[in-house]
């Protein structure tokens, strides 16, 4: 009979945020103001010398990805951060807003 693990559960995604092999993030980037979150990660994707993509779409990925990641855990007042985040980041690149 096989023994119940005792380890860890595995935190893959957080790992992701952490060491991004495309971006390098501020501690506690989501947790942050829309602005501030938009501002960093705006930062960070344009002094990265790894990302495969453009500034703007390597930062709205990560938004994209923290968002998708965080589930159904994320409460409905980080949900809309992360929201409005995104359209901060758009205003920032001069991009329209989506529908």
């Amino acid at each position: 009979m096989a023994k119940a693990s005792s380890r860890k559960p595995k935190r893959w995604s957080r790992g992701v945020t952490q060491r991004s092999d495309a971006l390098d993030l501020q501690r506690g980037v989501f947790t942050r103001s829309p602005r501030a979150m938009a501002l960093s990660l705006k930062r960070s994707a344009e002094r990265s010398k790894r990302r495969k993509s453009s500034p703007f779409r390597s930062a709205m990925s990560m938004l994209t990805f923290f968002e998708n990641r965080a589930g159904r855990n994320l409460p409905a007042k980080r949900r809309r951060a992360i929201r409005e985040a995104k359209d901060e980041l758009r205003k920032l690149y001069g991009r329209p807003k989506r529908a």
